[in-house]
């Protein structure tokens, strides 16, 4: 265990700001993270004891005691529960002679829920050592179970059990035809700095993460800050419920999106950037890495890029499970190796961010916009959408309908016409943008997609007349209730106090008035 445990801290040069990517590599290895590797982790990295137990204990993919040499984690969507969840994991629960939520006496395998994995064109979804599984079914639950009890490696068993599949039905200006490696690159040399950020800013791209802010906006105010020091942070870690469409951006688009970020650092004048990508999306990790090699290789990224006065490269970081570090001050100080709390603002990350330098954080989806506009030109974005809403917007579609995926409309489509292009029947209603999102029933299916009507950051969830709203409020409030970071009083107690009325509702317990 020493060994192994020196040579990771080794690999991640013994850095604090590496700590969560320590935290998962002794994880992996060893199923937990000792005392001893604690120790060790504290020695070497020059911080307290009591700061890693405090991470681990954060972060619901890190443990300080063991789990199974197979561990397993079910997700807990309300679209999985849709499609029979509950069931199935009480299946694999008994083909395993395993307790959910414990693990086996002979240390081989562990069973638990966790929040939503992204798979939710494809569930029931899970994972087994943080790779995902699709498509659970009772069928492939006895194959897996099979496995386990052989003790097969999990790089040898079956390529289909792991197959995650794009499933784009609607395409529109960003999802059409990628640009060309270096397009955008060559277009922001040949234009210059101040007129590309002109074009972003006619483009009229606001941040597709949900808040809307301006993009060209952040990127000015960013490279106006007196300190040199600058960073570029794409957010791939898209934990909201019913969200996958940055999965399949990085899996199908990814040299776009680190474009996206390469012009952003040209122009703000960094020379380092962060995929913060979420830890649900592990079987990502080996091809991104491929492409920013493929990067360096083709002089797109590294120094004298495009042999330019500019030096600029990117850093994978994986997140280790935890919903709050999606907001980008938790997420910068995850990226910093600590726990994923928000930081009080102002001052905002474009004044101090990563290391308390300037950052600019955006999501997938933000940085593919970013590099196609940089090539097309802002007027052929903002011909698109609304007068508030320029462009388009990359939905992820999920429950009750006959084509789960993923659809690109202009702003400005209504709901109804999602609805039918996606085949769904008897609606009951819609919950979109996700649990923290607005709910609509079928009388409002004229209303739009737009920052000024229904503002989403992609989640699309469809529930036809055969679901009970109480048992998808109660789901949510479950997964707040378990996703809380405890910051704020009224999130910490008040989504325990929810959860527990809706247990009690749903139980039979409820009473009038």
């Amino acid at each position: 265990m020493q060994t192994f445990t020196q040579s990771t801290i080794d690999k991640h040069k013994a850095s604090p700001v590496q700590l969560l990517q320590i935290l998962r590599d002794i994880q992996a290895e060893y199923q937990h993270i000792s005392a001893e590797a604690i120790e060790m982790v504290a020695t070497a990295l020059n911080i307290a004891r009591t700061q890693i137990i405090s991470v681990i204990e954060f972060y619901s993919f890190l443990h300080a005691s063991p789990t199974g040499k197979y561990d397993l984690l079910i997700s807990d969507s309300i679209t999985d529960h849709m499609l029979g969840k509950q069931n199935l994991m009480t299946y694999f629960a008994s083909q395993l002679n395993v307790s959910i939520g414990e693990l086996r006496a002979d240390g081989l395998v562990s069973l638990n829920n966790t929040s939503c994995s992204g798979m939710c064109d494809q569930g029931p979804a899970g994972l087994v050592n943080g790779y995902a599984l699709t498509h659970l079914d009772r069928q492939r639950i006895d194959a897996i179970a099979q496995l386990i009890e052989q003790q097969i490696p999990i790089k040898q068993w079956p390529a289909e059990f792991f197959t995650v599949n794009d499933n784009i039905y609607q395409t529109d200006l960003l999802l059409q035809e990628p640009i060309e490696s270096g397009a955008a690159l060559k277009a922001r040399y040949q234009r210059g700095l101040t007129e590309t950020l002109t074009e972003i800013d006619i483009s009229g791209l606001r941040g597709r993460g949900g808040a809307g802010f301006k993009t060209a906006m952040k990127w000015r105010f960013c490279s106006e800050e007196a300190e040199t020091e600058r960073y570029v942070v794409c957010n791939a870690d898209e934990g909201e419920p019913g969200t996958f469409k940055d999965r399949v951006l990085l899996n199908s688009y990814a040299h776009q999106v680190f474009e996206g970020m390469t012009v952003c650092a040209s122009i703000i004048g960094a020379t380092q950037g962060f995929l913060y990508l979420r830890g649900e999306y592990l079987h990502l990790y080996d091809k991104l890495e491929n492409i920013l090699q493929e990067r360096r290789s083709s002089g797109l990224l590294g120094n004298n890029i495009l042999h330019q006065d500019f030096n600029f490269d990117i850093e994978i970081r994986l997140g280790c499970g935890a919903y709050i570090c999606g907001e980008e001050s938790a997420l910068i100080e995850s990226l910093e190796g600590k726990r994923g709390i928000p930081r009080n603002r102002p001052p905002y990350p474009v004044a101090q961010g990563y290391l308390h330098k300037p950052t600019v954080v955006n999501n997938v989806e933000t940085f593919l916009a970013a590099a196609k506009i940089t090539v097309q030109g802002g007027q052929w974005f903002a011909d698109v959408g609304t007068e508030q809403s320029q462009g388009t917007k990359i939905l992820s579609v999920s429950g009750d309908c006959a084509r789960p995926g993923i659809y690109e409309y202009p702003f400005g489509v209504t709901v109804e016409q999602v609805l039918d292009d996606c085949g769904a029947l008897d609606v009951l209603g819609i919950q979109v943008g996700g649990p923290s999102g607005t709910f609509i029933d079928k009388q409002e299916i004229q209303r739009k997609l737009a920052f000024e009507d229904l503002a989403t950051g992609g989640s699309f969830i469809i529930f036809n007349q055969s679901r009970n709203i109480l048992d998808i409020v109660k789901n949510f409030t479950h997964f707040f209730a378990h996703e809380s970071c405890g910051f704020c009083t009224p999130c910490r107690v008040g989504t325990s106090l929810l959860k527990k009325q809706l247990d009690k509702i749903t139980d039979g317990y409820g009473s009038a008035g």
